[in-house]
């Protein structure tokens, strides 16, 4: 488990600032780790204390609960308060981030199970394909193994004229085992990679487009738990794709589901992450009348959720005691305190973002791992196209993004994408890739002729 220096460290990589969110998510990541080793008598007292995030759009607020639960490999769901309703009333309602959560945790250890059964399931589907390049075997053959496995239920006895069906000589026989070797060995060199195979697949069955817009996320086959026979379909594709197809055929039977599903739910209930994005939407001033059902409703459904309950899913119940729950808003009109006073109890961790500064925007062309010019040059490298930035050039973008954010509406560092979008919109028209590679340099010249000669003219141009 990391240490909560070395968690920083590791969101620094990714983003710019916000130290203080960062120590706080950092320690009650290692708080978690701290709760694992206590008894259990005393784990089940302590209780993961939730955070609240204030800030404006675009400061890294999702991002750094994402890039935490990738951390710890901790299930992780991103929630929208906006989407809820009170229960009651069409629309999603508030036991359904769980419900998301639990499913998150399930394909998060299934993925475990398939990568320890790997081996053995592209052991499998290779057999499959072998089987199905060598062909079908003849109808004689097919007759003597039908005789063969009768012979084998019933003993001594056969069906009628069993004596007229032919069986198959040994040369036969093993002429179809060279055939199965040399195509295995063949298969192992890839050689029939880019090979046309016709296999059979099972149909997924979806939910109804009406449920799923009334917050129904179940199938009939769910609902009848399973009884329903699944369809399967005939397609022709690759080998190289039927692999994939196969292996992961071959992996669900390997994989136990019961176990996976245990283990899922259990580590939903004691590491899950859900984020609450939006939640100053659902803030009342308390201005209005009659019900809210989109506001102080949905907060009174989140609350029993937060402090913790059971929710009944697909899975069985889930408790939410121990999962950590982040919430973030920019509360531009409304405050923390328009929020109902139980429910700010329950997030008794609350940490301020800041506004980006120049500086901030400039490093974040470059600095985090995943950086915007990072990006954009490895797409252009793909048609030959080789670009670099000068520093000058850097800071012009930023005091690009900085100005438009500080004259119109704020929305952070996804207004570099605009910027930069824009700055390379004719590079990135003009390169077709079947030319040698071209090296471009960008300066701070290039940047002002391709906006508007001096940035503050008129941003109203990068302006969503």
């Amino acid at each position: 488990m990391l240490t909560p220096k070395q968690i920083v460290e590791s969101l620094d990589k990714y983003i710019i600032g916000q130290d203080d969110a960062k120590r706080t998510v950092a320690i009650a990541l290692r708080n978690r780790y701290r709760r694992s080793r206590l008894s259990e008598e005393m784990k089940e007292e302590i209780i993961p204390k939730n955070i609240i995030m204030v800030g404006p759009t675009g400061v890294g607020k999702t991002e750094i609960a994402r890039r935490l639960a990738k951390l710890v490999d901790a299930p992780f769901v991103k929630v929208e308060a906006t989407k809820f309703t009170e229960v009651g009333y069409v629309g999603r309602d508030v036991d359904s981030m769980i419900r998301d959560l639990v499913e998150a945790s399930i394909r998060l250890v299934k993925a475990k199970w398939e990568e320890r059964v790997r081996v053995a399931a592209t052991a499998a589907a290779d057999a499959r394909i072998v089987e199905i390049l060598c062909g079908k075997p003849s109808s004689k053959a097919a007759e003597s193994e039908q005789l063969s496995n009768l012979q084998k239920l019933f003993g001594v006895f056969a069906p009628n004229n069993s004596t007229e069906v032919a069986t198959v000589t040994d040369e036969e026989k093993k002429e179809r085992q060279t055939k199965r070797s040399r195509i295995m060995k063949e298969l192992s060199e890839g050689k029939h990679e880019n090979d046309i195979v016709e296999i059979e697949v099972t149909e997924n069955g979806t939910g109804n487009d009406t449920m799923l817009a009334m917050g129904i996320d179940m199938n009939l086959n769910e609902m009848f738990g399973g009884l329903l026979p699944k369809k399967t379909k005939t397609r022709k594709t690759t080998v190289k794709e039927a692999r994939r197809i196969l292996e992961a055929e071959e992996a669900d039977k390997l994989i136990d589901m019961d176990e996976v599903i245990r283990e899922a739910v259990e580590k939903a209930e004691q590491d899950g992450i859900v984020f609450i994005d939006e939640i100053d939407k659902i803030a009342s001033s308390g201005t209005g009348h009659g019900p809210d059902v989109s506001r102080e409703g949905v907060q009174r459904d989140i609350l029993p959720i937060v402090e913790g309950s059971v929710v009944n899913t697909k899975y069985g119940p889930v408790k939410t005691n121990y999962m950590l729950f982040i919430a973030a808003g920019a509360f531009h009109v409304s405050k923390i305190n328009d929020l109902i006073p139980e429910l700010q109890g329950r997030f008794p961790i609350s940490v301020t973002l800041n506004a980006l500064t120049l500086d901030d925007y400039k490093r974040i062309l470059t600095a985090p791992q995943n950086a915007i010019i990072k990006q954009y040059k490895a797409l252009l490298a793909t048609d030959n196209i080789n670009v670099e930035f000068a520093d000058d050039a850097l800071e012009e973008i930023a005091y690009a993004c900085f100005s438009a954010n500080e004259n119109s509406e704020n929305i952070g560092a996804r207004r570099l994408h605009t910027i930069v979008e824009k700055l390379l919109e004719d590079i990135s028209f003009n390169a077709t890739g079947d030319h040698p590679m071209i090296d471009i340099t960008i300066d701070r010249k290039y940047v002002q002729e391709h906006i508007c000669g001096r940035i503050d003219e008129n941003m109203n141009k990068y302006i969503i």
